[in-house]
């Protein structure tokens, strides 16, 4: 029977397939078909401070001080009305996974200020989650702040949360940074507990008819698991950090590829997304045929078996393979004649 048991920010799981933040766990029959799949645990869908600051904002000045500024609104609004914020939604949705679910739930919390997050982690762990994913989705657009600068803003808010919370902390990154390995070591001394590599910014399109910026939603592709692979391959075995991959899974050759290069469990949302969870099912019965084929007893076997400190030529993920990769590229014949 081959043990595909795993550790994820000190938990042990049954398996490393875990499905990543996503509307998915805003519905309690969905989480429950993602745990019936085989999902070894769950990364809620993110808490956005922002979000609950403006909230917060709307309802002083419409419900609770409706007054000021506006003297007929004075008793328009009935003063005990109950209303329930984004914090006590999420905190009521944490409950119930927490209720229903016999696997881990891990709370995703989207900070932008080290008080927010301070406050807001107090109160997810509070609530009885299992671990915490910090997403920071920073933007670095100033001219005048320098990458130290930005890496300390994450430092900051890692430090400031890690104060006050005994949880687990995994940070999600993006692949942004100028020397990711030793950022990933500042990590690890400022207390978190794991990486997940790596965070997808959402990128503005350009509308030709109308002349105007554009939202533009894209789910992954397969393709994005390349850069997963990369640094999985390069981080693993020179950090004790757990290392999670994110982006681009969407069968089970690029979660066993991710694993291969060092990752303690693979993250999946555009998949399932799009194909429901039994596509979480499908992905973990083609791992375990692959593996008993190979003759892998175990994931702890197969794990980090193709990371750079294992292969016979390192430079594979590394400057080298960019040369060769060149080097090999031929043009279709008639193209240029």
């Amino acid at each position: 029977m081959i043990d595909l048991s795993t550790d994820y920010l000190g938990l042990r799981l049954k398996n490393p397939l875990v499905p990543s933040a996503s509307p998915l766990t805003r519905d309690l029959d969905s989480a429950l078909r993602l745990e019936d799949a085989g999902a070894a645990a769950v990364v809620m869908y993110s808490l956005f401070e922002e979000e609950l600051r403006a909230e917060d904002a709307m309802l002083d000045r419409f419900v609770i001080n409706p007054e000021l500024g506006f003297g007929e609104a004075d008793g328009f609004l009935p003063r005990d009305v109950e209303m329930s914020g984004g914090l006590e939604r999420y905190l009521t949705q944490l409950d119930r996974l927490k209720q229903r679910l016999e696997i881990p739930v891990v709370a995703s919390l989207n900070g932008v200020t080290p008080s927010g997050w301070v406050e807001l982690g107090r109160e997810l762990e509070r609530g009885g989650a299992d671990a915490l994913e910090l997403n920071v989705y920073h933007v670095a657009a100033d001219a005048g702040i320098s990458g130290a600068a930005v890496e300390a803003r994450y430092l900051e808010l890692l430090t400031e949360l890690r104060r006050v919370v005994s949880l687990p902390i995994v940070m999600k990154l993006s692949p942004y940074f100028s020397s990711l390995p030793d950022f990933v070591r500042q990590i690890e001394e400022a207390g978190a507990q794991g990486v997940a590599l790596f965070n997808r910014f959402y990128q503005p399109d350009i509308d030709l008819d109308c002349l105007r910026m554009v939202d533009a939603l894209r789910l992954s592709r397969p393709d994005e698991a390349l850069l997963r692979i990369r640094w999985m391959a390069i981080l693993h075995g020179r950090t004790r950090l757990t290392l999670a991959a994110t982006g681009g899974v969407h069968s089970e050759s690029e979660a066993l590829k991710l694993l291969l290069a060092g990752a303690d469990v693979v993250h999946l949302a555009s998949c399932l997304l799009q194909h429901g969870p039994e596509k979480l099912t499908e992905i973990l019965a083609f791992m375990q045929n692959w593996m008993e084929e190979k003759e892998y007893e175990s994931i702890a076997q197969l794990k980090g078996s193709m990371s750079q400190q294992h292969l016979p030529d390192p430079s594979l993920v590394a400057r080298a393979s960019y040369l060769r990769v060149l080097d090999s590229f031929t043009p279709r014949p008639g193209v240029w004649s």
